[in-house]
């Protein structure tokens, strides 16, 4: 793979957006397993796949899931934030019944807040530089 592997194209544009998603369990309780996580994994890559957003990578702990993106402009993170969020707590929960059970009061897996940082490319301070050594036309 060369150093632009992860380009993409679109109609009308050339594209190469990453983002880090970290998602935590409602009230930080330790609910998942490695039997969760293997079945969570595959449910995050599906919902990707209706986005046309690619999963690099996926891993976990017991109360907490990282996601690296690679998605497209016409995506918004958001909105893939909350399908993501939304289907996989509905899909954990019918194929897990023990995780019920923790969230006795609110029916959902996740805690309403989400950490999205975007990744890739090169460095704020060279891009700046790069932009600030332009040549204006005369």
């Amino acid at each position: 793979m060369t150093e632009y592997g992860d380009i993409r194209t679109g109609r009308h544009c050339v594209f190469m957006l990453h983002a880090h998603l970290v998602f935590v369990t409602k009230y930080r309780h330790r609910v998942f397993t490695d039997r969760h996580l293997t079945r969570m994994e595959q449910i995050m890559r599906d919902v990707c796949a209706d986005f046309e957003v690619e999963l690099v990578e996926f891993n976990g702990e017991t109360n907490h899931v990282h996601l690296l993106v690679n998605f497209p402009p016409k995506v918004s993170l958001s909105k893939l934030v909350n399908s993501l969020k939304g289907v996989s707590s509905r899909r954990m929960r019918q194929e897990f019944p023990e995780l019920v059970h923790h969230y006795w009061r609110a029916q959902r897996l996740w805690s309403g807040s989400y950490f999205a940082g975007s990744v890739g490319g090169a460095p704020i301070s060279v891009l700046r530089q790069y932009i600030e050594q332009q040549e204006r036309p005369i």
